[in-house]
């Protein structure tokens, strides 16, 4: 008789990869964020990240209208899959959003406005009562957006009703 052949076993998955999750997640946001911004604007080393209080503007892509609100709360779960709570009053009524920071169809995230001193709280729901609620951000938004492209400038001169002097 001949001894019967036996296969070599694969080498164990803890010497291939030792940790699979960090590598996958550590492929994914290569892909999802090449430069690197978003991860430098919710890191916890970066003096200038988003923190919860500050308002914000999320600008989506696939014509998608953007979404503003302030930070109420930031989950980092693990960092591709980082998503930020935002609420905004819309006609009146209270809305909230969780908006995946990762997602390809974020385009751009912009700080409107931060807010003047660090929250004793890292996720601010108390925001949702009449007390500190802060209503509609419409108008700070548009402010800023306007800002931003350079059309908040005053022109010089006179307008409306004192802009045409009676001649006598």
């Amino acid at each position: 008789f001949r001894p019967l052949p036996v296969p070599r076993s694969p080498p164990h998955i803890k010497k291939t990869c030792p940790d699979p999750i960090a590598a996958v997640s550590a492929s994914q946001l290569s892909l999802l964020d090449p430069s690197g911004q978003r991860t430098r604007l919710f890191s916890p080393d970066n003096p200038e990240r988003i923190n919860p209080g500050d308002i914000v503007l999320v600008r989506l892509g696939g014509g998608a209208d953007p979404v503003s609100g302030v930070v109420l709360a930031i989950r980092r779960k693990t960092p591709v899959d980082t998503a930020i709570l935002l609420r905004n009053h819309l006609t009146r009524l209270a809305v909230e959003v969780w908006v995946k920071v990762y997602s390809p169809n974020v385009t751009g995230i912009e700080v409107v406005q931060r807010k003047e001193k660090r929250a004793r709280r890292n996720k601010l729901y108390y925001y949702r009562t009449a007390k500190h609620d802060l209503g509609s951000l419409e108008n700070m938004v548009r402010t800023y957006i306007r800002a931003r492209s350079g059309l908040g400038q005053k022109k010089t001169g006179l307008q409306g009703r004192g802009a045409q002097v009676k001649k006598k």
